[in-house]
């Protein structure tokens, strides 16, 4: 199937010079898939400098500009309608697609019951890893923490940039909600999921997929390997999940999460301690520790968005694309 072109608009956002390095592995690794793109779109977030670079320097990409508020969602809603191809891939900017990633996000949407297919995001350490960050919480650093897959599998949602889906799905759903997910290097979330869980409720007969050997390696840049950043976005996170239990309800938005909490997490907690006490591994209390403290900032997080929720309720007001490293967010007026 080498060189053969697949029906694919590949989508690329980026916001920041400092990842250019990153940004052009990720293009090359586009380049040099088992199959040809239908095209590579590279929107860039409110950044003209960057724009103006990237139109010269990669040119066999479509390079655009974010016309939407500012923020990945906003960005991938600006290359979804630019895009031409009858299916979506998304690719993180510092991330590298291995060279069988859209031959096989490709394979999975070809049945009619797939809404979209996503892969697995595996860490590429630019330093090494800490000893006490814990495979448990590599959501974090925007990698998968599930314990490895055998087969494809359904899934909830798939890595929002690590994914393919039908322009269907965005044709009669929407696209991205703009009020939540990243904005620039704060670290809100869950976009992908409320997407997802919109589809499938429109869709409740359909699915989505994730394929384990449908893999790409998202660089780990220092300054996310740090106890600050593992607080700050486990925080993040949980404002994120209340905004979205608000948009799709609770029952869809947190099914996931209560497995996680109540299953993968205690065996965690007690690989971890396992590991200190028999091993003689010091680290392993540290994971341990950072399992428990990384759920209980989570929870946190998920209390404060609640009640900032409640108490804008009869401001109409919303608490997303708001960065509050540790405190109740604050609250936006709709215009």
């Amino acid at each position: 199937m080498k060189n053969s072109i697949c029906d694919i608009s590949v989508i690329i956002c980026a916001y920041t010079e400092d990842r250019w390095t990153e940004l052009l592995k990720a293009v090359e690794s586009i380049r040099q898939q088992n199959i040809v793109a239908r095209e590579i779109i590279l929107v860039i977030d409110h950044n003209t400098s960057l724009l103006e670079r990237s139109r010269m320097q990669i040119a066999d990409a479509i390079v655009i500009e974010n016309n939407r508020p500012k923020g990945l969602s906003g960005a991938r809603n600006s290359g979804i309608a630019r895009a031409k191809g009858l299916f979506i891939a998304f690719l993180d900017d510092d991330a590298i697609a291995e060279p069988d990633w859209l031959e096989r996000l490709n394979a999975g949407c070809q049945n009619p019951h797939v809404l979209g297919t996503g892969g697995v995001v595996e860490p590429l350490w630019v330093e090494k890893r800490p000893d006490w960050f814990p495979h448990e919480f590599y959501w974090v650093v925007g990698c998968s923490y599930q314990e490895k897959l055998r087969t494809v599998t359904e899934v909830r949602n798939p890595y929002g940039g690590c994914t393919c889906i039908r322009r269907e799905v965005f044709e009669v759903i929407g696209g991205f909600h703009e009020k939540i997910g990243r904005v620039g290097n704060h670290p809100l979330g869950g976009e992908e999921t409320e997407l997802s869980i919109r589809a499938t409720q429109h869709w409740p007969d359909k699915v989505f997929l994730c394929d384990p050997q449908a893999r790409i390696h998202h660089h780990i840049q220092p300054a996310r390997a740090t106890w600050s950043y593992f607080f700050r976005r486990c925080y993040a996170e949980g404002i994120s999940k209340a905004a979205i239990t608000t948009l799709v309800g609770a029952k869809d938005s947190l099914a996931s999460e209560r497995a996680y909490t109540l299953l993968t997490l205690p065996k965690g907690v007690a690989r971890g301690l396992a590991e200190g006490i028999f091993r003689q591994d010091p680290a392993g209390f540290l994971r341990a520790g950072a399992i428990v403290s990384g759920l209980g900032m989570t929870g946190m997080g998920y209390l404060a968005g609640r009640l900032a929720l409640w108490a804008s309720t009869n401001k109409k007001a919303d608490i997303c694309n708001k960065h509050v490293p540790m405190q109740i967010a604050t609250l936006k007026k709709k215009a």
